[in-house]
This record gives C-alpha cells, structure tokens and sequence, in this order.
C-alpha cells in the first residue's frame, strides 16, 4: 500500500547513474544486438555513461507515497531504467503506481531493420521470424538505440497480431507466441482450440493488463470468436462475438473498460469478468461534417479520443483526384459521453497533449501530458512511420498542419476496406513492460 511501508534499518545503495544506458536491469535477460559501440559482451547500446561520483548514497527505505512522487517527474525511459536500477525498494515501487498514463515520458519508438514494403504487397504467407529484426530508440535520448530480434529456438513461421504491454504477439494455425518487444524474453501458451477458425485476415490480439499482473489475460480476436487465455492457466475459453462477420479495426483501453471498434465503425464494450459479454455503444455519427476515413481511438487519461488523418483538396475542381491536388491534415474529436446518444465533438487543439499513433492500428496508441518537459511539442500528433523515406524515424505533425499527400504512406492501406497484413510489423510505439510494474 502506498506510503504504509515499513522501515528497514541503515541499508544503503549506490544512486543511479548519470548516464545509465537504454538497457534492463541486470538480472534481466535478453538475445539482442545493439548498435554504435562494439563490444565482446553479449548486451551493450549507445551512449556514454560517466562514474558514479564515490561517497554518493541513497537511503532505501523510502515511503512509496514519496517515490511515485519522484516517478511522476521523471522525464524519459533512460532516467526511468536509471531509478529502477537503483535499489529493489524502488524497482517495487513502480508496481503500486497509479497508470503508465501518469508518466512523462514519451514511449519507444520500434522501427523494423527490413525496408518498408507496402502492405499486402508480398501475397499472403506468414512472417519469418529468423528474419524479424527491429531498432527501439527513445526520442528524448536520441543518441541511444537498441537493437533486437526475436529469440533463437522459435517457431519460424508466425502471423502478426499486434503489440500490448510492452510484448509482441504472433500466432500460427494453433501456436502463440509472446515477445517482449525489449528484454527479448519469450512466453509460449497452450495451444489453440483446434477449430479457432481465425482465418487469414481477421485476428487481432491483446493483453487485458501487464503479463505480470495476476488478472492479466490475453484475448485474440477473430471475425466471429474471441479466445482468452488467462495467464498461467492450461486452456482457453472462447466467446462468439456479435460482429456480424466484420473484422476489428481496432482494441482500445478506456477507464478499464475493453473497446473494440469494428469495420462497420460500429463500438462496442466487451466485459471478460466475471462473465463475458458484449454491448454496442451507441454513437451519433451525423454530428460530424464527414465520417473519419481511417481514425485511430486514443485513451487520453479522462478523455476518450478519434484522430483522423484526412483529405484536404488544394484545388478548385472538385471533380479532379491527383494526389498532388491534395493534402492530409490530423483531426482530433472527443466522445462525449454525457448525452444519450454519445456524440464526437471536435476539438481545436489538444492543448499540453501530444499523442503517439502508427498506421497499424493492432499497435496501441499513446498519450503523453506536458511533453516539453523531454523535448517534445504540445499539440502534435507523433507518428511512427508518415512518410516513405527510408531514412525516416518518426515524425511530429502538428494538429491542423497540412501534409503532402502525395508523399505520405499509403495509409489506406491500413483503413476499414483493408484487414492487416500478418506478415509484417510495421514502425510503432511501445512502453517496455517493465514501465507497466517492475517484478517483485
């Protein structure tokens, strides 16, 4: 319980170090290659670190309540691992804070080592694994970098479900696979029911909390299932879902609550506890001037957000489409859900908000308040991958700025009309999973 711990007499610990790298704790294990600074040891990133100035300590028997308020101001993922690293008090102490949504940093960016290649370009056939290789780079720390891949002695050929909680999630026919996106570490669940009929193009999955959690569950979705595996156990259970067929556009979390937004745009609530069950939010779409073409759901603390990248015409003749004709803007609207229908409502600016999206919406969404605190820009829409430019990272959009369209990602690509591509992960987001409560 926050600030009830009791006091442990006179032991003492070395204090974090200035220049702790983007790597986990050391009792943590990992089958990674990391960038920029050779070395013979099997895990080193980039980066300088500079010695802990001798006589320096820290006490370790802190209050939690004092902890979460030194947690609070941490500003990037490369003092976070700096505080963790500290002692095994305040490692815990992570465990009892509120929501990674409090923090003030931003995530990670994950850019795959392979090309980008357009999705559903390659036919379909499952993803390599041998081959799946990504970068993790922190945009406050922008010297820092970490390299990964999946790790050796894993089935080779897997579907891409999505990202949640820090781990990346594949199956194929009746094999899943967790990958923690960070550490490299690996989970295997039971096998799949043998009639899971998921299909080529219609799964999507998700963790209900962090792996660690003991109500944590895992929830892969089809056109017409969903099958949920509660960690730790043997078996999974499975519930139809009232779809009509359609796939899942998106999984969102939302004041503890499990939307899903399917293709039909229609959003629903789906309850896993104590029993499940499934219920249609009902929405009044003709309150906005045109229907989102390929929004995104964002849970931004209290506020319940859909981003849309549209089409703004540059031209007079309406009845021309060149692409150059064209440009893409970010919208932002808020789903208010005092009145009966709930309503969007559109919002000007997202004031000291910046969010974090990627085209791929099996990958989560972020929100970060304050974000001049690491360097960052209020207002501004953080995309993973916007452009085709190889050399791209990420880049920043501020809301009502317009873009090119003409060079811009295909995006439709990723809309209503197109079901995901399993075959590859795209750039995305990510909060490592040790954020969402360090091992105890």
């Amino acid at each position: 319980m926050a600030g009830s711990r009791s006091r442990r007499r006179g032991r003492r610990v070395r204090p974090p170090q200035q220049g702790a790298e983007l790597l986990p704790p050391a009792d943590s294990t990992r089958e990674v290659i990391i960038v920029e600074r050779p070395s013979k040891d099997a895990c080193h990133a980039s980066g300088s670190s500079s010695p802990t100035s001798p006589g320096l300590y820290v006490c370790a028997d802190l209050l939690d309540s004092l902890l979460h308020e030194i947690i609070v101001l941490i500003n990037s993922f490369h003092d976070f691992l700096a505080f963790i690293g500290t002692c095994r008090s305040w490692r815990v102490a992570v465990s009892s804070f509120p929501s990674v949504y409090t923090f003030s940093f931003p995530p990670l960016h994950l850019k795959p080592d392979d090309p980008y290649v357009r999705p559903h370009s390659r036919g379909i056939k499952p993803l390599l694994l041998s081959n799946c290789k990504w970068k993790l780079s922190d945009p406050c720390k922008k010297n820092l970098s970490l390299r990964c891949s999946v790790p050796q002695n894993t089935p080779n050929t897997m579907h891409y479900l999505g990202c949640s909680y820090g781990y990346l999630i594949f199956t194929y026919e009746r094999h899943c696979l967790l990958v923690d996106a960070y550490t490299g570490a690996k989970v295997k669940p039971p096998k799949l029911p043998c009639d899971n009929r998921r299909g080529c193009f219609s799964g999507m999955g998700v963790l209900t909390a962090p792996f660690s959690s003991p109500s944590s569950r895992l929830l892969l979705f089809s056109r017409a299932s969903m099958f949920e595996w509660q960690v730790g156990t043997n078996s999974w259970s499975v519930h139809p879902l009232a779809l009509d067929g359609e796939h899942i556009h998106q999984i969102v979390f939302f004041k503890g609550q499990i939307l899903v937004i399917d293709a039909l745009m229609r959003l629903h609530t789906v309850q896993v506890t104590p029993q499940f069950s499934m219920q249609e939010v009902a929405i009044m779409w003709n309150s906005l001037r045109t229907l989102p073409l390929n929004p995104w759901l964002v849970d931004c603390g209290d506020m319940l957000l859909m981003v849309d990248f549209s089409l703004r015409s540059l031209s007079s003749d309406n009845t021309m489409f060149e692409p150059k004709d064209y440009s893409r803007i970010f919208k932002v609207f808020c789903l208010d859900l005092s009145v009966k229908p709930a309503k969007w409502v559109k919002m000007e600016k997202l004031e000291n908000q910046a969010l974090f999206v990627s085209f791929d919406k099996r990958n989560p969404a972020f929100s970060c308040m304050n974000p001049e605190r690491w360097g960052g820009k209020s207002n501004c829409i953080y995309v993973a991958r916007l452009f085709d430019d190889p050399d791209e990272t990420w880049t920043a959009v501020e809301l009502g700025q317009s873009v090119p369209n003409d060079s811009t990602l295909h995006n439709m690509m990723y809309d209503f009309s197109f079901p995901p591509d399993y075959s590859q992960i795209g750039s995305l987001w990510l909060f490592p999973s040790l954020v969402y409560g360090a091992s105890q």
